[in-house]
């Protein structure tokens, strides 16, 4: 059985600086990615707010649709995150679970 994937997008602040990226677990992802070690780019510039996700059946396909949203146009990618994330609001704290 094929594990899914995620395509996400992080932030540094509303309508800033983008990054795209794709993973087969986004709970620890993002968690990379806030701690400074995940992408480089992404702890340089710190875009460290999870603005949007989306779930995929395959890895494959998660990897299509980020390739594909890295050649989009900024507008086209703040229209697709204000959809569903209007405020642009950190979405960790819906993402994560809490270590106990």
């Amino acid at each position: 059985m094929a594990k899914g994937g995620w395509v996400y997008i992080m932030a540094n602040r509303y309508r800033g600086g983008m990054y795209v990226g794709v993973t087969s677990d986004l709970q620890a992802r993002i968690l990379q990615h806030r701690n400074g070690e995940g992408s480089q780019h992404v702890a340089d510039s710190g875009k460290t707010q999870l603005v949007y996700a989306e779930r995929h059946e395959d890895i494959e396909t998660a990897i299509v649709r980020e390739k594909r949203l890295k050649r989009w146009r900024r507008e086209w990618k703040f229209a697709l995150i204000e959809e569903s994330n209007p405020d642009w609001r950190d979405l960790w704290e819906e993402w994560h679970t809490p270590e106990e």
